[in-house]
């Protein structure tokens, strides 16, 4: 899977940083700490880094990080954003070959905003991996469905709707699970051992992310008109009234994510 932007990933990254549920960081930490010999994380992913960049401070100092990603482009960038460090490797690799995952010594795999782009078939894969390593996973800013506005308009409730409905098409991974990725992942990863810990991670725009927004509301737009559910001239009617209340800085928006931490108790 590819196709990401690196301007995208970086407009979007301060509001990550923000949304990230706290307590699970913390937790993350404090596993790490108390592990004997160097923790070591697989970041999958990884775009430009933007997990190293949030939780990298926060860890141990003597954490190894290896850094996967498809795109040549992402991972460039990535190691110029990071620049040299003894403590961080990059690595190209296509996330569909799972039984080449390099997990050998892995402590704990690390995601952001990639689930919700997987299929349960995927995801149930992808587990049993971990659970093959004894790996730890921190799954972070799954997208979970919801999407509001401080100003409402008619259509809010179909665009969001049709845009759900998209979330689930096929990403690269088969059918995605879309708003229904963490859960997923919690009811397939407790049978295997794994205590598990979910938080909410948000968004809250407001007129100081006036780009973001409006970027967002882009991108909401294709996907909601290849559904076909609204007729186009309704739906350029809705994204001209959000744009115009986003330039007017006087609407708000939650976009709505979910993290995970889960860590092999048996």
């Amino acid at each position: 899977m590819s196709g990401f932007d690196k301007d995208w990933l970086a407009l979007r990254e301060p509001a990550d940083r923000q949304a990230r549920a706290k307590p699970l960081m913390d937790a993350l930490r404090r596993h790490l700490v108390a592990e004997t010999g160097t923790p070591s994380l697989l970041d999958i992913g990884c775009g430009t880094g933007s997990t190293y960049r949030a939780l990298s401070s926060l860890l141990p100092a003597n954490t190894r990080w290896q850094l996967l990603d498809y795109d040549p482009q992402l991972l460039q960038e990535a190691a110029r954003r990071i620049g040299t460090s003894d403590m961080v490797t990059m690595r190209q690799h296509d996330l569909n070959d799972l039984a080449a995952l390099p997990l050998d010594g892995v402590s704990v795999v690390t995601a952001s905003a990639l689930f919700d782009l997987c299929s349960a078939d995927f995801c149930s894969r992808f587990v049993n991996r971990l659970a093959e390593q004894a790996a730890g996973l921190y799954a972070a800013l799954n997208y979970d469905g919801v999407m509001q506005w401080s100003v409402p308009h008619p259509l809010d409730g179909a665009v969001v709707e049709s845009f759900n409905r998209h979330q689930r098409l096929d990403k690269g991974f088969g059918p995605a699970l879309g708003p229904d990725a963490t859960g997923h992942l919690r009811h397939s990863l407790e049978p295997l051992g794994y205590r598990v810990m979910t938080g909410e991670s948000p968004w809250h725009l407001g007129p100081e992310q006036q780009a973001l927004q409006v970027e967002l509301l882009r991108g909401i737009e294709k996907p909601v008109s290849e559904i076909g559910v609204i007729d186009a001239s309704d739906l350029k009617s809705w994204l001209a009234f959000r744009l115009a209340a986003v330039t007017a800085q006087n609407s708000s928006c939650v976009i709505g994510h979910s993290d995970l931490l889960a860590i092999r108790t048996r």
